[in-house]
């Protein structure tokens, strides 16, 4: 017995070692946000906000130490939010690989499998990418067709996270920081995992198992260092800013095309014209089309959190694990009239 209980221990310790290792080397791999190319573009564009904003305001000096201060202020980094999303990101993304990592290939499959009536993803047939036009504008096609759906797909499911108070109580997790910065971004909780890791799996099964059905095979899309080439440019054109205190907002229309750090900052404001707005992820035109669209010229009335003077009730990385599915219990005992 005490053998089969050291054996479980050993192995639940080589477990977490092998996590911990990976999500320390998420710089080195493209496929997650903070790749280290990506985080590089993302200093590049903050270094031209900061360079645009001083020369607009003579008090601002331009210099190396004028910048590092702008991109790390010392309201953000003297923020105890600030510091809980840091130690949040190394406990939670332990167990996030494992939600993103098998249940999305899961479900994916499932789904592909339930709409083609042949085998699973792995052994259907792709086309081979090459340069030869009609197999590019096919594979480019089919990837804005994936991208979009699955957009709409996220979009629904994010909607209904503000709007359904059960789901809330899970996501309020992300909307309870008071500061941003990019680890902010991994700030969910395993709920909100769950659903979107469903949602997504679903959305990719249905558009892929649907084409393998309608053509007989899957087009390869363009890819850059093994990931889509849209989600390349929405990762590289500063996604690192969206969870930022730095303002960048496209030009014109094509705030409303594709998605801008300024666009997500406004969902997190709690400002009163900014609450319910802008729950698409790359795609804008979900947020036009219904109604949820809002990025203003400025960012001169967003205020990052759940309400102004709002006092988070999550101290701890425990906190947001279990105070959700507290406040759950608690509100159907409530409806049901039982006593706490």
């Amino acid at each position: 017995m005490f053998d089969s209980a050291y054996r479980l221990v050993e192995l639940s310790i080589e477990f977490l070692g092998i996590q911990l290792v990976t999500v320390l080397a998420y710089p080195l791999f493209s496929t997650q946000r903070i790749f280290w190319l990506y985080l590089c573009s993302s200093a590049a564009i903050a270094f031209y906000v900061f360079y645009v904003t001083s020369k607009s305001t003579p008090a601002h000096k331009i210099s190396g130490k004028g910048f590092v201060q702008f991109l790390f202020p010392k309201h953000v980094w003297q923020n105890p939010s600030a510091w809980l999303d840091v130690r949040y990101f190394f406990f939670h993304q332990i167990f996030r690989v494992i939600i993103y990592g098998v249940f999305v290939s899961v479900i994916l499959n499932l789904v592909f499998q339930m709409i083609t009536g042949g085998p699973n993803l792995l052994e259907a047939g792709s086309l081979t990418f090459d340069t030869s036009m009609p197999d590019m504008a096919i594979g480019t096609a089919y990837m804005f067709v994936l991208l979009a759906f699955s957009d709409l797909v996220t979009y629904g499911i994010h909607y209904m996270q503000h709007r359904v108070p059960l789901f809330w109580e899970f996501h309020k997790v992300h909307h309870s920081l008071e500061v941003m910065h990019p680890l902010s971004n991994y700030r969910e909780h395993p709920v909100d995992n769950f659903v979107y890791a469903t949602a997504i799996g679903t959305a990719y099964g249905l558009v892929m198992g649907t084409t393998s059905s309608l053509f007989g095979y899957l087009p390869s899309i363009p890819q850059i260092l093994g990931i889509p080439l849209v989600m390349f440019a929405f990762n590289i054109l500063g996604y690192n800013l969206r969870h930022s205190h730095i303002w960048l907002r496209w030009p014109g229309r094509w705030s409303m095309a594709f998605a801008s750090p300024a666009h997500h900052q406004i969902h997190h404001s709690c400002h009163p014209d900014h609450i319910g707005k802008n729950f698409a992820f790359i795609f804008p035109c979900w947020d036009v089309l219904f109604g949820t669209y809002e990025v203003p010229e400025t960012n001169k009335d967003v205020h990052f959190g759940m309400a102004m003077g709002y006092v988070s009730e999550y101290k701890s990385c425990l906190d947001m694990y279990f105070i959700p599915f507290k406040n759950v219990y608690q509100r159907f005992l409530k409806r049901s009239g039982t006593a706490l």
